[in-house]
């Protein structure tokens, strides 16, 4: 029973949430913070979930922007938990089909987050040198899931280099943001579900090498994040088995 009611309630909230945020977005259009209000509204849904979320930023992220942020996609409860962790004058690059999804998918569009055509290599591209052009212009950072797919229990998957190209042509540095295992922990007809950390890591800088090996880089970032994960899961208590890790990319 608890279950159908968490799922009335979340389907209810982010249907309202999604209008709001697309009304606010066509009032004031383009601002560079119409992502991070409606991502704040959208985190403080982890509460029903029964997930308790903590952010941890310990230095202050604004004196490194622009940024591109990395972190690890586990799945589709990521929207209520990750979104509370966003910061002010970012946007996240997100799959073109997203905007078909009802409400949400308007809403995501509308804020100012970027759509990508993953399926089209050439307009892949594109949109990373675009990005690179906006976060430069308008000085505005840019999240992204390196893994290109939600893990579900699989550990975190080999990274793409998308987000590393994007940085690279944007002269930014990038941000790792580590999140604590979440799969198969909430679970909706229970009342508590525990504890989520999400931190943020050091930006990491390009050094000469890099620039010339950006797959390297990536996998570097990649095994940097991974033990981080490992450890905030401990601490959490949500730690994957070992056989769930996935081991790094090739």
């Amino acid at each position: 029973m608890l279950a159908v009611v968490r799922i009335i309630i979340l389907a209810i909230t982010l249907m309202a949430i999604s209008i709001y945020a697309c009304i606010f977005s066509l009032l004031r259009p383009f601002h560079r913070n119409n992502v991070c209000h409606a991502a704040q509204l959208l985190g403080k849904l982890s509460k029903v979930i029964g997930l308790d979320v903590e952010v941890r930023l310990p230095y202050d992220v604004s004196k490194h922007e622009p940024v591109v942020y990395v972190c690890n996609h586990q799945n589709t409860y990521d929207i209520y938990t990750l979104s509370g962790a966003v910061q002010p004058n970012t946007v996240s690059i997100g799959k073109k089909s997203l905007k078909w999804i009802p409400f949400f998918g308007q809403m995501y569009w509308l804020t100012g987050n970027i759509l990508i055509d993953r399926k089209n290599t050439g307009k892949a591209i594109n949109t990373i040198a675009s990005s690179a052009d906006k976060m430069k212009e308008k000085g505005l950072s840019v999240w992204l899931f390196p893994e290109g797919t939600r893990s579900y229990g699989r550990g975190l998957l080999p990274f793409k280099t998308g987000a590393f190209r994007t940085a690279l042509q944007a002269d930014a540095p990038i941000v790792p943001i580590c999140a604590s295992n979440t799969h198969g922990v909430v679970k909706l007809n229970r009342w508590n579900n525990g504890k989520m950390i999400i931190e943020f890591m050091p930006p990491v800088h390009f050094t000469e090498e890099d620039k010339t090996n950006i797959r390297a880089m990536a996998d570097r970032v990649r095994t940097s994040m991974l033990e981080r994960i490992q450890a905030l899961s401990l601490e959490a208590g949500t730690e994957l088995p070992s056989n769930n890790v996935k081991s790094k990319g090739k």
